[in-house]
Parts: C-alpha cells; structure tokens; sequence
C-alpha cells in the first residue's frame, strides 16, 4: 500500500488496531520513553500521543514497532523486491529489444520512481521565521542524557561539488529555540558533505524533514552507496514519484507532505559539546564537540504530529528497520558478488558490532577474500566482528553459526585480528573514538572437511569451576557462555576456565558481566559484542608467530565484562518508572 504521508499510514495502523491514542498528558522528558519500551517488549500497537506536556504539537513513537508494521511500507515484501530488482537487472543486461518489450510494464514502474516537482503542499501551511524549536516535543529518553534530543530528524544535505543530495538520521541534541548539535558520525554521507564544506570555508545548507512519507523513514536508514540519493530508494520503496518543493532559501528540494521542515545551515568552525546519550548499542555515548546546526525557519502543516523514536538495549524500532532492509539488499549484494551467498548483521548486537557470511569457495582461501570484500562496503567497513561459514546453514541463528565454527574453525587458518581500524563512532570499547579492531573468523577449511566431529561435553556446574562464576550456559558447540559476579576479577577466572578438564574443551570461553540475563538470546548477544575490542579483550591459552601471523591458540577467552572507562549501560529512573506505573491504567494501551 502506498503511504503518501504519516497521517495516511497512522489512520492505516489504526484502522487495523494498529495503532493507540493516548490522551492523558505525558512528559517528553523520560515518561514516553518508559511506555514505548514497556510497549514494544510486548509487541503492541504504534503510539499517539494527543497531550504532550509543553508541546502545542501531537506526536506519534513505535510506529516501527514490530516487522509487521515496517513492511506495509514496501510496495512488494521486502525480500520480493530485492529479488524482483535482481531479476530486472540481469534480464536486461545486455540490453536487447524482445526483453525490453517483454519487461516493458516493470521499466515503466521503475520511470515513474523519481522525485517529481510540484509547486505547493502542506508543509507549507505555516512558516515560522525565526523558529521557536522549544514548542516540539522533543524527548529527553534517558536520564543522564546531554538534554533533549530530536531523534527521528530526517537530515539532508547535498554535496557541495557534485549536488548529489543525501538523507540520514542522525541524533540532534536541542540547545535553546534556534540551534542543536548535528552527531555526523564516520562514514555517514552528511559528514562526507560537511567536510567539503570545511574545505571551501563556507556554510553547508541543511534541511531537516519530520514526517512525510514513511518510507522516508526507512530509506534515511539503509545502507545504500555513496552518492545514491536516498530519497530516490523511498521512491523505489513506495512505488510511486515523491513530490517535493524547490527552496530557493537553501536550494533544496523538501517533501512537500512532511510534518515539519527545519532549514538553515552548519558553519565551517562552530562546534560545541553534544551528548552522552543512551544510544542503540544500549550504553550511553561519548560526550564530544560536534557541529552546530543554526535554523533559520521552520516550516509546519496544519496540525503536525512530530515523529519520534526510543533507542537502546535490544529490541527497539531500529531492530525491526534493520530486518527488512537486509533481506531487500542481500539479493542486490548477491549479484554484485556472486561469491557472498548470504550475509547477516546482528541486529541484537547494533548490527556493526556482528555480523556473519556464507560464501561460496571455488578456491582454497578465497573466503578470505571474500571477508575482506565485505569489510570494503559502505557502512559494513564497521563491523567489529565477522564470522564467514560455508554450510548452508541459517546464519539468523547464532547457535547454527557457532556450530559451524566448531566444525571447520582451524587455529591456523582461521583466524585475524586486524589492528588498528576505524570503528563505529559509538562504540566505546577502542582506545579512543572512532578507532578499534576488527576479528575475522573463518568457519571454512581448504579441506571441507570438519576438524572437529564430537561436540563438547555439557558444562559443569559453575562452583565446580571458580567460585566467581555466577552461572555457565553453552552457546552453540563453539562458545561457552561465563556469566561473571557482579565485581569480581576476570582474570583468575580465564585461567581457571583454561585448566579445568571440561571447560578447556571450547574454542571460545566468553566471559559477559552479572547485568546479563542468560535466559534472554538477545541480551546475551548485545551484553557480549558490544563491550569488547578484539585486541585488548582475547586471551588466547597460547600465541605464537608462524611465518608473518600471529597464531592463536585454542582455548581462547573473550573478556566482554563491563570495565572501567567503558560507557555506563542506561537504565530507567526508578522515579519515572513508578510514575509511569502508576498511571499506567489511564494511557489505556492494549497488549497483547
């Protein structure tokens, strides 16, 4: 179905029973985020918030709430239409006469995707110059936040050589009614444009969208090349032309159904302190100097409802989002490397800290080649930790993958650890921002055949072990999972681990800090791959250098305990919280 607006796919969700209003005034500051959280756990409904307190202005949250709810905003089911652009692509290449004819009805689809110009729209209903940015809603989600941030702001920005236009979310801290922080953090296409701005010296326009179509949305977020504008994959998405207004006050073109529009400019020079904020790894970020972002005016429909969004430990919105763009983009990813059969970011972890491959090897060690083509891409240049299997196995399921290790991981061969890298701007666990290590793991051998046939023997009970070893759960053949006592040292346990006669059998022994609940699959992986760094964190029984590597030696321990320095994991204020549960029975949601 095609959404030309947020209205249009609100007034959808509640037709459906989609979708709640609330009409008990809520807080922006800390209560909104506890609902939505409480909310999505459960898989419920999208939220509309009708009172929002010190706010003129409606606003609606978790309308990504649930896989469901993100792909009624493609026009085909997301992995269909991957496979339907694939398809289109190899039957016209080389292009010939009888197969453009036959595929006629899909080309004529595929012209009217585009951005189509108009003269007027609702965005243009109200103009306020200069703007007052302390009337929107904007959410104070955590509570040792920097302040208030936009977190749903679709920013644009186009490049200043090429005019190329871009379109990414990036958090926006609010500093009073006219400026906010502008988090572009590494390889993210606005910063690419900023920093040909700093070279010229002058001011880069930006235009923030609220609202509009939702595909919007989910198209700011996906992983597509350098210099593809995104608003042309909303298009795609939708299946239909987006309507946009030219702005002669910043040469951009803006969605003419958005909710609100900020427009003004980043100077060359202005920086101030943003953040921490709790973000989708699940822990509060760096507070560092970032860009200042001065709006000039702002432009509103009639009654706009203000988009928003909560992040944190998984799963949240960006889980959902995360899902469908992956199975759109791994049929694309197929086709430009025909050796990558299947690839998968973790989103549990925040999708760069994991991610895992199977690859077709027609020669001894082109997996590796393969490993290293997927670290060249884009955004997956980020990926901390990459597992490469050749099984065909279901690499959604990190029990499969680890089992996979367990059979064709071979100490020699398999396994790199490549230091330094550039690192996720928000992960916290390098030696400093935007810098850390990646590990490659290969669960493939020249051979195919197993190393390992026998699996491990089941875990013994944990007092047997160490005595600070709160708990013991395996995770796959490969990976025994160590829960450690709340302050306890790692160290003694690692060496107890790697003498025991049972525990010394796993390849891995992954120790993960007493705020990890074991029984949750999603939490254990987000409490282990988002607090460690490759080269600081693995204690290998053994190193040796053969030839030019560095050779690990089996049995390896992972310390992903929280340490001292890294970023606190956020949490909910115990005040707000009882609040929230004591009018919980007023906001009237439904769960299921």
């Amino acid at each position: 179905m095609h959404y030309p607006d947020l209205r249009s796919f609100i007034q959808h969700l509640e037709s459906l029973g989609e979708l709640v209003r609330i009409k008990e005034e809520v807080s922006p500051d800390q209560e909104i985020t506890i609902i939505q959280h409480r909310v999505i756990e459960q898989g419920g409904p999208a939220l509309l918030f009708e009172n929002v307190k010190g706010s003129p202005y409606r606003l609606v949250s978790n309308l990504y709430g649930t896989k469901k709810r993100v792909d009624m905003l493609f026009c085909l089911p997301p992995e269909e239409l991957g496979e339907k652009l694939v398809s289109l692509a190899e039957q016209l290449m080389p292009p010939k006469l009888s197969t453009i004819w036959a595929k006629r009805k899909d080309i004529m689809g595929l012209l009217r995707v585009r951005l189509r110009k108009v003269r007027s729209g609702p965005i243009l209903d109200n103009l306020q110059s200069p703007p007052d940015l302390l009337k929107l809603p904007c959410l104070h989600c955590w509570p040792h936040d920097g302040g208030p941030f936009f977190t749903l702001p679709l920013v644009h920005t186009t490049d200043p050589e090429t005019g190329v236009g871009n379109l990414g979310i990036y958090r926006m801290q609010r500093y009073d009614s006219t400026t906010t922080g502008m988090h572009w953090q590494i390889e993210k296409g606005g910063g690419f444009h900023f920093q040909k701005a700093l070279a010229t010296g002058r001011p880069l326009p930006v235009s923030v969208f609220f609202g509009g179509p939702p595909a919007l949305t989910i198209a700011a977020i996906a992983p597509v090349p350098e210099g593809l504008d995104e608003r042309l994959i909303a298009a795609i998405m939708m299946g239909k032309p987006l309507d946009v207004i030219s702005r002669k006050t910043t040469g951009h073109r803006i969605p003419a159904t958005a909710e609100f529009v900020l427009e003004g400019s980043v100077t060359p020079g202005e920086v101030r302190r943003e953040g921490p904020f709790g973000d989708h790894l699940g822990h509060y970020s760096h507070s560092a100097d970032f860009p200042v972002f001065r709006v000039n005016r702002m432009l509103a429909r009639k009654d706009a409802i203000y988009p928003a969004t909560v992040v944190g430990k998984p799963c949240q919105e960006d889980y959902f989002i995360g899902e469908s763009l992956q199975e759109v983009s791994i049929p694309m990813l197929r086709m430009v490397h025909p050796g990558i059969l299947d690839l998968w970011a973790y989103p549990e972890t925040g999708f760069h800290p994991l991610a895992v491959a199977r690859v077709r090897e027609r020669y001894p060690r082109e997996a590796l080649k393969q490993a290293f083509t997927i670290l060249g891409e884009g955004q997956l240049s980020l990926t901390k930790i990459l597992i490469i299997v050749e099984d065909d196995i279901n690499i959604k399921d990190f029990k499969q993958v680890s089992d996979a290790l367990w059979k064709k991981l071979d100490v020699l061969e398999g396994i790199y650890l490549i230091a330094p890298t550039a690192q996720d701007t928000l992960d916290f666990t390098g030696p400093s921002m935007n810098m850390g290590s990646r590990l490659i793991l290969l669960a493939v051998n020249s051979a195919n055949q197993p190393v390992r046939t026998a699996p491990p023997p089941a875990p013994p009970a944990a007092a047997e072990v160490h005595q600070d070893i709160d708990k013991l759960m395996m995770l796959g053949d490969a990976f025994l999972i160590v829960r450690v006592k709340e302050g306890r040292e790692a160290a003694p346990i690692r060496e107890a681990l790697a003498r025991h006669s049972i525990t010394k059998q796993y390849l891995f022994h992954v120790l993960v800090s007493s705020d990890v609940p074991l029984d949750d699959p999603a939490l254990v992986l987000w409490g282990w791959f988002t607090r460690f760094d490759p080269l600081k964190d693995i204690h290998p029984a053994n190193r040796e250098v053969i030839g030019n590597r560095l050779v690990l030696r089996f049995p390896i321990a992972i310390d992903a305990t929280w340490k001292e320095g890294y970023r606190q994991p956020v949490a909910f204020d115990p005040e707000w919280e009882s609040l929230v549960n004591s009018k919980w029975d007023r906001y009237g949601i439904p769960l299921p």
